[in-house]
């Protein structure tokens, strides 16, 4: 096996290791979130069912060997609308993989406006179910009403909450507890799943764990619940992150480098 890869890091909020960058779109107050016109409804429907779904499928099965533990938790909710907390750890296998958690249902992911500039298959994230973060407060508006109906008419919603890819990390980056706003506003169950790597041999494969779920304590004022929300979910994360016992990348502080 060749030797293992290093990458040294300074912040685990904020540093970014995918191998794409670009200068995102602006998403103004024109971005059509609902995409309810026929045409866009038809190009979902053939794009995610079609295509998505048969190669998220192949390319969990060969390419990862992919296991999920835990999936039957979500069989109560399936006709209920839920968000899914996930780590990020794979650039295009986070993108297509997370189609396979909720099948046949139809998800969306909340995504970083970059998604959309991505060679090829960045013209149909919008049809894969992406919601671009917003730019303007017209735009807030309008993404957060989307979330709403989504969720409203039954949809999984997908956060990765770490917001940064860090390629094949093993372990829970800490994360704010902003986007956990949308579940105490919705009152919406949540659930987590991580993506673990696991040694099978000489081989590995990936086995991602789904838990939950867990509820907004409506005891709580809503920032309270916010935080106690992330918290759950975080702690919960962490621990189904120790089944990782296969590191392909090595990640170091920079103060180590130097220690």
């Amino acid at each position: 096996m060749e030797q293992r890869k290093v990458i040294y890091y300074t912040d685990e909020l904020k540093d970014e290791f995918s191998t794409f960058t670009t200068t995102p779109p602006v998403i103004g107050d024109d971005y059509d979130y609902e995409r309810i016109s026929f045409g866009k409804r038809l190009e979902r429907f053939v794009v995610y069912r079609i295509f998505t779904y048969p190669v998220a499928f192949l390319y969990s099965k060969f390419v990862f060997r992919r296991k999920i533990v835990g999936k039957k938790l979500l069989r109560p909710y399936r006709k209920q609308g839920i968000f899914l907390y996930g780590n990020h750890t794979q650039p295009t296998g986070d993108a297509l993989m997370q189609a396979c958690l909720t099948w046949p249902r139809l998800n969306y992911v909340i995504v970083h406006p970059n998604n959309l500039k991505v060679p090829f298959i960045g013209r149909f994230t919008p049809s894969l179910g992406a919601l671009p973060l917003p730019d303007t407060m017209g735009a807030f508006r309008n993404f957060k009403n989307a979330i709403q109906h989504k969720i409203e008419q039954g949809h999984p919603v997908v956060i990765y909450p770490e917001a940064h890819i860090w390629p094949w990390y093993t372990k829970i980056r800490p994360f704010a507890d902003t986007s956990f706003a949308y579940p105490v506003q919705l009152k919406a169950p949540v659930f987590c799943f991580v993506n673990t790597y696991q040694k099978t041999g000489k081989r590995f494969r990936m086995v991602t764990y789904i838990q939950g779920p867990f509820f907004a304590d409506d005891s709580l004022n809503s920032k309270q619940q916010r935080k106690k929300l992330r918290d759950e979910v975080f702690q919960c994360m962490s621990k189904l992150a120790e089944n990782s016992n296969f590191e392909m990348i090595e990640y170091k502080r920079k103060e180590e480098e130097n220690g």
